[in-house]
Protein backbone atom coordinates (compact mmCIF):
# COMPACT_ATOMS: atom_id res chain seq x y z
CA UNK A 1 0.00 0.00 0.00
CA UNK A 2 1.24 3.66 -1.29
CA UNK A 3 -0.05 6.81 0.58
CA UNK A 4 0.49 9.68 -1.46
CA UNK A 5 -0.30 13.42 0.54
CA UNK A 6 -1.93 15.94 -1.07
CA UNK A 7 -2.74 19.84 -0.90
CA UNK A 8 -5.20 19.62 -3.85
CA UNK A 9 -2.47 20.69 -6.63
CA UNK A 10 0.53 18.36 -5.76
CA UNK A 11 1.24 15.33 -4.11
CA UNK A 12 3.34 16.64 -1.22
CA UNK A 13 4.56 13.00 0.17
CA UNK A 14 4.78 9.41 -0.44
CA UNK A 15 4.71 6.58 2.29
CA UNK A 16 5.85 3.31 1.69
CA UNK A 17 7.45 4.42 -1.88
CA UNK A 18 11.47 4.29 -0.87
CA UNK A 19 12.21 3.44 -4.99
CA UNK A 20 9.88 6.99 -5.68
CA UNK A 21 10.98 10.53 -5.17
CA UNK A 22 8.27 13.14 -4.75
CA UNK A 23 11.04 15.73 -5.32
CA UNK A 24 11.81 14.31 -9.24
CA UNK A 25 7.83 15.12 -10.38
CA UNK A 26 7.47 18.95 -9.25
CA UNK A 27 5.05 20.30 -10.97
CA UNK A 28 2.69 17.39 -11.92
CA UNK A 29 -0.35 17.22 -11.23
CA UNK A 30 -1.37 14.49 -9.08
CA UNK A 31 -2.63 12.43 -11.37
CA UNK A 32 0.29 12.11 -13.37
CA UNK A 33 2.21 11.33 -10.35
CA UNK A 34 0.19 8.51 -9.21
CA UNK A 35 0.47 7.08 -12.79
CA UNK A 36 3.81 7.37 -12.30
CA UNK A 37 3.91 5.33 -9.09
CA UNK A 38 1.10 2.99 -10.46
CA UNK A 39 3.99 2.36 -13.12
CA UNK A 40 6.59 1.59 -10.61
CA UNK A 41 4.26 -0.48 -8.50
CA UNK A 42 2.04 -1.84 -10.72
CA UNK A 43 0.64 -4.55 -7.80
CA UNK A 44 -0.01 -2.02 -5.01
CA UNK A 45 -2.74 -0.52 -3.91
CA UNK A 46 -2.97 3.54 -3.99
CA UNK A 47 -3.92 5.83 -1.47
CA UNK A 48 -4.86 9.47 -1.85
CA UNK A 49 -5.57 11.61 1.68
CA UNK A 50 -5.84 15.28 1.56
CA UNK A 51 -2.55 17.14 3.87
CA UNK A 52 -5.30 17.69 6.30
CA UNK A 53 -6.82 14.30 6.85
CA UNK A 54 -3.43 12.84 7.48
CA UNK A 55 -4.26 12.19 11.24
CA UNK A 56 -7.93 10.56 10.60
CA UNK A 57 -6.77 8.26 7.56
CA UNK A 58 -7.91 4.68 8.95
CA UNK A 59 -4.48 2.54 7.81
CA UNK A 60 -5.61 -0.86 9.09
CA UNK A 61 -9.11 -1.07 7.29
CA UNK A 62 -8.18 -0.08 4.17
CA UNK A 63 -6.62 -3.65 2.63
CA UNK A 64 -9.64 -4.93 4.13
CA UNK A 65 -12.18 -2.72 1.67
CA UNK A 66 -9.80 -3.63 -1.28
CA UNK A 67 -11.12 -7.46 -1.42
CA UNK A 68 -10.15 -7.41 -4.91
CA UNK A 69 -8.82 -5.13 -7.69
CA UNK A 70 -11.78 -3.66 -9.52
CA UNK A 71 -12.58 -0.86 -6.80
CA UNK A 72 -12.48 2.80 -6.48
CA UNK A 73 -12.92 4.10 -3.24
CA UNK A 74 -13.24 7.71 -2.17
CA UNK A 75 -14.74 9.81 0.99
CA UNK A 76 -15.89 13.17 1.44
CA UNK A 77 -16.47 14.35 4.78
CA UNK A 78 -18.33 18.02 3.75
CA UNK A 79 -21.97 17.75 3.64
CA UNK A 80 -21.73 18.83 -0.28
CA UNK A 81 -19.86 16.35 -2.54
CA UNK A 82 -17.73 17.64 -5.55
CA UNK A 83 -20.29 17.88 -7.53
CA UNK A 84 -23.59 19.40 -6.09
CA UNK A 85 -27.19 18.61 -6.21
CA UNK A 86 -27.60 20.48 -9.14
CA UNK A 87 -26.25 17.40 -10.95
CA UNK A 88 -29.61 15.80 -10.26
CA UNK A 89 -30.87 18.05 -13.00
CA UNK A 90 -28.73 15.84 -15.56
CA UNK A 91 -28.45 12.86 -13.43
CA UNK A 92 -31.33 11.09 -11.60
CA UNK A 93 -30.26 8.14 -10.73
CA UNK A 94 -29.09 7.30 -7.05
CA UNK A 95 -25.30 7.10 -7.81
CA UNK A 96 -25.25 10.95 -8.55
CA UNK A 97 -26.17 11.19 -4.97
CA UNK A 98 -24.38 9.86 -1.86
CA UNK A 99 -25.49 7.92 1.64
CA UNK A 100 -22.41 9.42 3.68
CA UNK A 101 -23.01 7.21 6.35
CA UNK A 102 -22.65 3.94 4.79
CA UNK A 103 -20.71 2.30 1.80
CA UNK A 104 -22.99 3.65 -0.90
CA UNK A 105 -22.35 3.18 -4.78
CA UNK A 106 -22.09 6.64 -6.61
CA UNK A 107 -19.60 8.10 -9.61
CA UNK A 108 -19.45 11.02 -7.28
CA UNK A 109 -15.37 10.75 -5.90
CA UNK A 110 -13.53 13.20 -3.95
CA UNK A 111 -9.84 13.90 -3.53
CA UNK A 112 -10.07 13.87 0.24
CA UNK A 113 -9.37 10.81 1.08
CA UNK A 114 -9.38 7.36 -1.35
CA UNK A 115 -7.92 4.52 -3.08
CA UNK A 116 -8.06 2.68 -6.62
CA UNK A 117 -5.44 -0.12 -7.55
CA UNK A 118 -2.60 0.20 -9.38
CA UNK A 119 -3.62 -2.28 -12.38
CA UNK A 120 -6.83 0.03 -12.83
CA UNK A 121 -5.05 2.98 -13.83
CA UNK A 122 -2.43 1.37 -15.42
CA UNK A 123 -5.42 0.17 -17.47
CA UNK A 124 -6.87 3.47 -18.15
CA UNK A 125 -3.98 5.61 -18.48
CA UNK A 126 -4.37 5.58 -22.25
CA UNK A 127 -7.88 6.32 -22.68
CA UNK A 128 -8.93 8.82 -19.88
CA UNK A 129 -7.33 12.20 -19.58
CA UNK A 130 -5.15 13.39 -16.73
CA UNK A 131 -7.49 16.12 -15.97
CA UNK A 132 -5.10 18.56 -13.43
CA UNK A 133 -8.41 18.94 -11.30
CA UNK A 134 -8.42 16.29 -9.36
CA UNK A 135 -11.65 16.13 -8.08
CA UNK A 136 -12.27 16.06 -12.02
CA UNK A 137 -10.76 13.52 -13.40
CA UNK A 138 -11.83 10.92 -10.43
CA UNK A 139 -15.40 11.97 -10.96
CA UNK A 140 -14.88 11.33 -14.46
CA UNK A 141 -12.88 8.30 -14.19
CA UNK A 142 -15.88 6.62 -11.96
CA UNK A 143 -18.54 7.90 -14.56
CA UNK A 144 -17.00 6.47 -17.33
CA UNK A 145 -15.37 3.28 -15.76
CA UNK A 146 -18.66 2.09 -13.83
CA UNK A 147 -20.37 0.96 -16.64
CA UNK A 148 -17.11 -0.96 -17.25
CA UNK A 149 -17.04 -2.89 -14.36
CA UNK A 150 -15.71 -0.64 -12.16
CA UNK A 151 -17.03 -0.77 -8.60
CA UNK A 152 -16.65 2.62 -7.32
CA UNK A 153 -17.96 3.79 -3.52
CA UNK A 154 -18.41 6.51 -1.08
CA UNK A 155 -17.11 4.69 2.04
CA UNK A 156 -16.58 6.20 5.48
CA UNK A 157 -14.09 3.66 6.97
CA UNK A 158 -11.45 5.74 5.30
CA UNK A 159 -11.56 7.98 8.02
CA UNK A 160 -11.42 7.64 11.59
CA UNK A 161 -14.31 10.52 12.05
CA UNK A 162 -15.37 13.02 10.24
CA UNK A 163 -13.35 16.16 10.42
CA UNK A 164 -14.19 19.47 8.84
CA UNK A 165 -12.19 20.53 6.14
CA UNK A 166 -12.16 22.93 3.53
CA UNK A 167 -12.41 20.71 0.08
CA UNK A 168 -13.22 21.97 -3.37
CA UNK A 169 -16.58 22.26 -5.33
CA UNK A 170 -16.96 22.31 -8.83
CA UNK A 171 -17.92 25.94 -10.31
CA UNK A 172 -20.96 26.29 -12.75
CA UNK A 173 -18.44 26.33 -15.59
CA UNK A 174 -17.24 22.93 -14.31
CA UNK A 175 -21.08 21.26 -14.07
CA UNK A 176 -21.99 22.66 -17.72
CA UNK A 177 -18.36 20.75 -18.98
CA UNK A 178 -18.85 17.67 -16.88
CA UNK A 179 -22.22 17.33 -18.32
CA UNK A 180 -21.07 18.10 -21.92
CA UNK A 181 -18.62 15.32 -21.52
CA UNK A 182 -20.71 12.05 -19.87
CA UNK A 183 -23.70 12.93 -21.28
CA UNK A 184 -25.81 13.45 -24.06
CA UNK A 185 -25.65 16.86 -25.53
CA UNK A 186 -29.68 17.11 -24.97
CA UNK A 187 -28.74 17.60 -20.94
CA UNK A 188 -26.72 20.11 -21.76
CA UNK A 189 -29.74 22.57 -22.73
CA UNK A 190 -32.15 20.59 -19.87
CA UNK A 191 -29.70 21.48 -17.34
CA UNK A 192 -29.41 25.18 -18.61
CA UNK A 193 -33.78 24.95 -18.57
CA UNK A 194 -33.97 23.41 -15.86
CA UNK A 195 -31.87 26.34 -13.70
CA UNK A 196 -33.71 28.78 -15.01
CA UNK A 197 -37.28 27.71 -13.96
CA UNK A 198 -36.65 25.91 -10.53
CA UNK A 199 -33.73 28.52 -9.57
CA UNK A 200 -34.26 31.51 -11.87
CA UNK A 201 -30.09 30.97 -12.84
CA UNK A 202 -29.13 31.48 -16.38
CA UNK A 203 -25.70 30.57 -16.81
CA UNK A 204 -25.06 31.67 -20.09
CA UNK A 205 -21.14 31.73 -20.27
CA UNK A 206 -20.72 28.12 -18.23
CA UNK A 207 -23.23 27.01 -20.63
CA UNK A 208 -21.24 28.27 -24.17
CA UNK A 209 -18.00 27.29 -22.35
CA UNK A 210 -19.02 23.65 -22.35
CA UNK A 211 -19.26 23.22 -25.82
CA UNK A 212 -15.36 23.62 -26.47
CA UNK A 213 -15.43 20.01 -24.73
CA UNK A 214 -15.75 17.15 -26.60
CA UNK A 215 -17.98 14.14 -25.28
CA UNK A 216 -16.21 10.98 -23.14
CA UNK A 217 -18.37 8.87 -23.70
CA UNK A 218 -17.43 7.27 -26.41
CA UNK A 219 -13.91 6.33 -24.98
CA UNK A 220 -12.82 2.28 -24.98
CA UNK A 221 -12.48 2.14 -21.23
CA UNK A 222 -11.40 -1.79 -21.27
CA UNK A 223 -11.07 -3.53 -17.71
CA UNK A 224 -11.37 -7.12 -18.62
CA UNK A 225 -7.93 -8.00 -17.83
CA UNK A 226 -8.59 -7.51 -14.43
CA UNK A 227 -9.19 -10.70 -12.95
CA UNK A 228 -11.65 -10.47 -9.61
CA UNK A 229 -10.99 -12.73 -6.95
CA UNK A 230 -12.55 -11.36 -3.52
CA UNK A 231 -10.79 -12.33 -0.18
CA UNK A 232 -14.43 -10.80 1.39
CA UNK A 233 -16.14 -14.44 2.71
CA UNK A 234 -19.82 -13.63 2.16
CA UNK A 235 -20.74 -17.34 1.65
CA UNK A 236 -20.29 -20.20 4.83
CA UNK A 237 -23.13 -22.83 3.76
CA UNK A 238 -24.24 -22.14 0.86
CA UNK A 239 -27.79 -22.72 1.76
CA UNK A 240 -30.98 -21.06 -0.06
CA UNK A 241 -34.68 -20.70 0.46
CA UNK A 242 -36.65 -19.60 -2.63
CA UNK A 243 -39.95 -17.26 -2.09
CA UNK A 244 -42.36 -16.82 -5.10
CA UNK A 245 -45.81 -15.24 -5.31
CA UNK A 246 -48.04 -16.33 -7.33
CA UNK A 247 -52.14 -16.04 -7.96
CA UNK A 248 -53.55 -17.93 -10.66
CA UNK A 249 -50.49 -19.30 -12.54
CA UNK A 250 -50.47 -23.30 -11.48
CA UNK A 251 -48.61 -24.76 -14.76
CA UNK A 252 -45.72 -22.25 -14.86
CA UNK A 253 -45.51 -22.15 -11.02
CA UNK A 254 -45.19 -26.25 -11.78
CA UNK A 255 -42.71 -25.34 -14.74
CA UNK A 256 -40.31 -23.34 -12.10
CA UNK A 257 -40.14 -26.28 -9.40
CA UNK A 258 -39.21 -28.45 -12.19
CA UNK A 259 -36.68 -26.59 -12.48
CA UNK A 260 -35.73 -26.28 -9.11
CA UNK A 261 -35.69 -29.94 -8.85
CA UNK A 262 -32.85 -30.22 -11.03
CA UNK A 263 -30.38 -28.12 -9.69
CA UNK A 264 -27.01 -29.58 -8.90
CA UNK A 265 -27.25 -27.33 -5.73
CA UNK A 266 -30.59 -28.04 -4.29
CA UNK A 267 -32.44 -25.01 -2.49
CA UNK A 268 -33.67 -25.86 1.12
CA UNK A 269 -36.86 -24.72 1.09
CA UNK A 270 -39.15 -22.68 -1.29
CA UNK A 271 -41.54 -20.66 0.14
CA UNK A 272 -44.73 -20.28 -1.87
CA UNK A 273 -47.52 -17.64 -1.56
CA UNK A 274 -50.78 -18.59 -2.80
CA UNK A 275 -52.86 -15.43 -3.40
CA UNK A 276 -57.17 -15.75 -4.13
CA UNK A 277 -59.28 -13.29 -3.28
CA UNK A 278 -62.57 -15.28 -3.33
CA UNK A 279 -63.73 -15.53 -0.03
CA UNK A 280 -64.12 -19.23 0.46
CA UNK A 281 -62.09 -20.59 -2.21
CA UNK A 282 -58.96 -23.03 -1.58
CA UNK A 283 -56.03 -23.88 -2.75
CA UNK A 284 -55.51 -25.12 -6.46
CA UNK A 285 -52.26 -26.49 -6.02
CA UNK A 286 -52.68 -29.84 -5.73
CA UNK A 287 -48.83 -30.72 -7.19
CA UNK A 288 -47.43 -29.27 -3.65
CA UNK A 289 -48.39 -32.33 -1.86
CA UNK A 290 -49.44 -34.96 -4.75
CA UNK A 291 -46.18 -35.11 -5.98
CA UNK A 292 -42.79 -35.89 -4.09
CA UNK A 293 -40.10 -32.62 -4.50
CA UNK A 294 -36.28 -32.96 -3.56
CA UNK A 295 -36.82 -29.55 -1.32
CA UNK A 296 -39.29 -28.76 1.44
CA UNK A 297 -42.06 -26.78 0.37
CA UNK A 298 -43.81 -24.18 2.62
CA UNK A 299 -47.32 -23.14 1.14
CA UNK A 300 -48.99 -19.83 2.69
CA UNK A 301 -52.52 -19.24 1.20
CA UNK A 302 -54.23 -15.97 1.47
CA UNK A 303 -57.13 -13.78 0.73
CA UNK A 304 -55.05 -11.15 0.32
CA UNK A 305 -53.60 -9.96 -2.50
CA UNK A 306 -50.78 -7.88 -3.84
CA UNK A 307 -46.98 -8.67 -4.14
CA UNK A 308 -45.40 -6.59 -1.01
CA UNK A 309 -47.51 -8.46 1.45
CA UNK A 310 -47.24 -11.74 -0.51
CA UNK A 311 -43.28 -11.39 -0.38
CA UNK A 312 -43.45 -10.14 2.97
CA UNK A 313 -45.22 -12.82 4.43
CA UNK A 314 -42.39 -15.34 2.66
CA UNK A 315 -39.56 -13.17 3.79
CA UNK A 316 -40.99 -13.81 7.49
CA UNK A 317 -40.57 -17.18 7.38
CA UNK A 318 -36.99 -17.86 5.41
CA UNK A 319 -34.34 -19.44 7.77
CA UNK A 320 -31.47 -20.53 5.03
CA UNK A 321 -28.45 -18.53 4.28
CA UNK A 322 -29.46 -16.91 1.19
CA UNK A 323 -32.79 -16.14 -0.23
CA UNK A 324 -33.70 -15.87 -3.67
CA UNK A 325 -36.39 -13.82 -4.90
CA UNK A 326 -37.79 -15.66 -7.59
CA UNK A 327 -41.36 -15.50 -9.52
CA UNK A 328 -44.02 -17.93 -10.76
CA UNK A 329 -42.72 -17.65 -14.86
CA UNK A 330 -39.19 -18.10 -14.46
CA UNK A 331 -37.44 -20.49 -16.28
CA UNK A 332 -33.36 -21.59 -15.84
CA UNK A 333 -31.09 -24.47 -16.35
CA UNK A 334 -29.75 -27.08 -13.19
CA UNK A 335 -26.90 -24.80 -12.79
CA UNK A 336 -28.52 -21.37 -11.78
CA UNK A 337 -28.08 -22.05 -8.19
CA UNK A 338 -24.66 -23.77 -7.89
CA UNK A 339 -23.19 -21.02 -11.15
CA UNK A 340 -24.63 -17.82 -9.09
CA UNK A 341 -22.92 -19.21 -5.64
CA UNK A 342 -19.78 -19.27 -7.48
CA UNK A 343 -20.28 -15.61 -8.81
CA UNK A 344 -21.26 -14.78 -5.47
CA UNK A 345 -18.06 -15.76 -4.07
CA UNK A 346 -15.73 -14.45 -6.92
CA UNK A 347 -17.13 -10.58 -5.97
CA UNK A 348 -17.92 -10.88 -2.13
CA UNK A 349 -20.87 -9.14 -2.59
CA UNK A 350 -24.22 -9.81 -0.39
CA UNK A 351 -26.93 -8.80 -3.40
CA UNK A 352 -27.20 -10.14 -6.50
CA UNK A 353 -29.56 -9.38 -9.23
CA UNK A 354 -29.25 -11.48 -12.42
CA UNK A 355 -29.94 -10.93 -16.14
CA UNK A 356 -33.29 -11.42 -16.39
CA UNK A 357 -34.14 -11.21 -20.56
CA UNK A 358 -37.73 -12.41 -21.96
CA UNK A 359 -37.54 -14.86 -24.82
CA UNK A 360 -35.66 -13.81 -28.16
CA UNK A 361 -34.10 -10.46 -26.07
CA UNK A 362 -30.26 -9.19 -26.40
CA UNK A 363 -29.20 -8.67 -22.92
CA UNK A 364 -27.96 -4.90 -22.88
CA UNK A 365 -25.13 -5.46 -20.11
CA UNK A 366 -22.43 -7.52 -20.32
CA UNK A 367 -20.37 -6.96 -17.50
CA UNK A 368 -20.77 -7.17 -13.89
CA UNK A 369 -22.08 -3.64 -12.47
CA UNK A 370 -23.32 -1.64 -9.94
CA UNK A 371 -26.86 -1.80 -10.78
CA UNK A 372 -29.50 1.37 -10.77
CA UNK A 373 -32.55 -1.31 -9.22
CA UNK A 374 -33.39 -4.27 -7.88
CA UNK A 375 -35.16 -7.34 -9.44
CA UNK A 376 -37.86 -8.78 -7.24
CA UNK A 377 -38.00 -12.09 -9.28
CA UNK A 378 -34.23 -12.39 -10.17
CA UNK A 379 -32.27 -11.25 -6.94
CA UNK A 380 -30.49 -13.19 -4.27
CA UNK A 381 -29.21 -11.33 -0.68
CA UNK A 382 -27.96 -12.73 1.92
CA UNK A 383 -30.47 -13.07 4.59
CA UNK A 384 -28.82 -11.30 7.81
CA UNK A 385 -29.03 -8.61 5.44
CA UNK A 386 -33.16 -8.13 5.10
CA UNK A 387 -33.18 -8.52 8.74
CA UNK A 388 -34.75 -4.71 8.76
CA UNK A 389 -35.81 -4.65 5.03
CA UNK A 390 -39.43 -5.88 3.83
CA UNK A 391 -41.23 -4.25 0.27
CA UNK A 392 -43.56 -1.34 1.27
CA UNK A 393 -46.86 -1.75 1.21
CA UNK A 394 -47.14 2.02 0.15
CA UNK A 395 -46.34 0.67 -3.33
CA UNK A 396 -49.10 -2.40 -3.82
CA UNK A 397 -50.41 -2.50 -6.88
CA UNK A 398 -48.19 -0.02 -8.32
CA UNK A 399 -44.91 0.68 -9.59
CA UNK A 400 -41.63 0.79 -7.70
CA UNK A 401 -41.69 -1.43 -4.93
CA UNK A 402 -38.59 -3.36 -6.26
CA UNK A 403 -36.64 -0.52 -6.56
CA UNK A 404 -37.47 1.16 -3.57
CA UNK A 405 -36.53 -2.45 -2.17
CA UNK A 406 -33.19 -1.69 -3.80
CA UNK A 407 -32.95 1.53 -2.15
CA UNK A 408 -33.30 0.12 1.50
CA UNK A 409 -30.37 -2.28 0.64
CA UNK A 410 -28.36 0.59 -0.10
CA UNK A 411 -28.80 2.98 2.52
CA UNK A 412 -28.14 -0.01 4.68
CA UNK A 413 -24.54 -0.06 2.91
CA UNK A 414 -25.19 -2.75 0.80
CA UNK A 415 -25.05 -2.67 -3.13
CA UNK A 416 -26.34 -4.14 -5.65
CA UNK A 417 -24.69 -5.96 -8.85
CA UNK A 418 -25.61 -7.23 -11.73
CA UNK A 419 -25.05 -10.77 -13.01
CA UNK A 420 -24.63 -10.99 -17.16
CA UNK A 421 -24.37 -14.54 -16.24
CA UNK A 422 -26.26 -17.11 -15.40
CA UNK A 423 -29.34 -15.71 -16.70
CA UNK A 424 -32.76 -16.32 -15.68
CA UNK A 425 -35.66 -16.22 -18.88
CA UNK A 426 -38.50 -14.31 -17.61
CA UNK A 427 -41.79 -15.45 -19.59
CA UNK A 428 -43.59 -12.65 -18.79
CA UNK A 429 -46.64 -14.82 -18.32
CA UNK A 430 -49.64 -13.28 -18.94
CA UNK A 431 -52.08 -12.28 -15.80
CA UNK A 432 -53.49 -15.83 -13.94
CA UNK A 433 -57.13 -16.24 -13.03
CA UNK A 434 -58.86 -14.83 -9.81
CA UNK A 435 -57.68 -11.31 -10.08
CA UNK A 436 -59.82 -8.44 -9.53
CA UNK A 437 -59.04 -4.77 -10.43
CA UNK A 438 -57.96 -2.87 -7.41
CA UNK A 439 -59.92 -0.12 -6.02
CA UNK A 440 -57.38 2.97 -6.00
CA UNK A 441 -57.86 5.61 -3.47
CA UNK A 442 -57.72 8.05 -6.37
CA UNK A 443 -59.28 6.69 -9.20
CA UNK A 444 -62.48 8.24 -8.87
CA UNK A 445 -60.81 12.22 -8.72
CA UNK A 446 -61.60 14.63 -11.57
CA UNK A 447 -58.25 15.10 -11.61
CA UNK A 448 -56.42 11.85 -12.36
CA UNK A 449 -52.64 12.11 -10.48
CA UNK A 450 -49.82 12.09 -13.20
CA UNK A 451 -47.19 10.46 -12.38
CA UNK A 452 -48.69 7.07 -10.45
CA UNK A 453 -48.41 8.36 -7.04
CA UNK A 454 -46.81 5.21 -6.54
CA UNK A 455 -44.02 6.46 -9.17
CA UNK A 456 -44.01 10.08 -6.93
CA UNK A 457 -43.51 7.87 -3.81
CA UNK A 458 -40.16 6.86 -4.97
CA UNK A 459 -39.34 10.27 -6.07
CA UNK A 460 -39.99 11.57 -2.96
CA UNK A 461 -38.03 8.97 -0.53
CA UNK A 462 -34.94 8.69 -2.75
CA UNK A 463 -35.05 11.41 -5.34
CA UNK A 464 -33.78 14.83 -4.41
CA UNK A 465 -35.22 18.56 -5.06
CA UNK A 466 -33.37 18.41 -8.18
CA UNK A 467 -34.16 15.36 -9.51
CA UNK A 468 -38.09 15.47 -9.30
CA UNK A 469 -37.98 18.93 -10.70
CA UNK A 470 -35.83 17.73 -13.79
CA UNK A 471 -38.30 14.30 -13.85
CA UNK A 472 -41.81 16.82 -14.03
CA UNK A 473 -39.76 18.62 -16.93
CA UNK A 474 -38.76 15.41 -19.01
CA UNK A 475 -42.37 14.42 -18.36
CA UNK A 476 -44.17 17.82 -19.17
CA UNK A 477 -42.48 17.42 -22.77
CA UNK A 478 -42.70 13.69 -23.01
CA UNK A 479 -46.82 13.52 -22.42
CA UNK A 480 -47.59 17.14 -23.88
CA UNK A 481 -47.92 15.44 -28.05
CA UNK A 482 -50.10 12.60 -25.82
CA UNK A 483 -52.86 14.33 -24.98
CA UNK A 484 -55.43 16.46 -26.13
CA UNK A 485 -55.14 20.03 -24.60
CA UNK A 486 -53.00 21.34 -27.41
CA UNK A 487 -52.57 24.81 -25.69
CA UNK A 488 -49.38 25.16 -23.77
CA UNK A 489 -50.24 27.43 -21.45
CA UNK A 490 -53.46 25.45 -20.34
CA UNK A 491 -51.72 22.47 -20.50
CA UNK A 492 -49.00 23.09 -18.22
CA UNK A 493 -52.14 24.62 -15.75
CA UNK A 494 -53.52 20.98 -16.00
CA UNK A 495 -50.38 19.40 -15.80
CA UNK A 496 -49.66 21.42 -12.74
CA UNK A 497 -52.91 19.91 -11.26
CA UNK A 498 -51.90 16.61 -11.73
CA UNK A 499 -48.01 16.60 -10.41
CA UNK A 500 -49.99 18.61 -7.25
CA UNK A 501 -52.46 15.06 -7.08
CA UNK A 502 -49.53 13.30 -7.29
CA UNK A 503 -47.59 15.11 -4.52
CA UNK A 504 -50.55 14.33 -2.31
CA UNK A 505 -51.80 11.01 -2.36
CA UNK A 506 -47.92 10.07 -2.42
CA UNK A 507 -47.76 11.83 0.75
CA UNK A 508 -50.86 9.92 1.91
CA UNK A 509 -49.53 6.52 1.12
CA UNK A 510 -46.59 7.56 2.71
CA UNK A 511 -48.67 8.72 5.80
CA UNK A 512 -50.95 5.47 5.54
CA UNK A 513 -48.12 3.30 5.54
CA UNK A 514 -45.99 5.21 8.23
CA UNK A 515 -43.29 5.79 5.69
Amino acid sequence: MIIAYHNTKNIIELANASAFSVDKVKGNSIVEVLIQVAEAYPDEILIWCHQSLKGQLNISEIEQLFHHKKLLFSYNPSKIPYMDATIGYVDMSHFAGINSDVSFGTWQMSSAVGGIHSTVLLAVKNQVSFDKNFDYFLCSLAKLAMPKGLLCYSEPKLLKQKVATTLPKASAFTLFRFVKQHYKTQWVFLLMLNLFLYERKFPLLPFLFSFFFKNRTNLNVNLDSIQVQSSMKVVDQSTVDVIIPTIGRKDYLYDVLKDFSKQTLLPNTIIIVEQNPKEGSESELDFLTNKEWPFQIQHVFTHQTGACNARNLALDQTQSEWVFLADDDNRFDGSLLSNIFSKIEQYGNPVMTTAYPQKNEIKKHQKVVQWPTFGAGNSFVRRDVLENIRFNKGYEFGYGEDGDFGMQLRNQGFDVLYLPEPEILHLKAPMGGFRTKPVLQWQNDKIQPKPSPTIMLYQLLHHSAAQRNSYKTTLFFKYYRLQSIKNPFKYFAHFQKQWNSSVFWANELRKQNEI
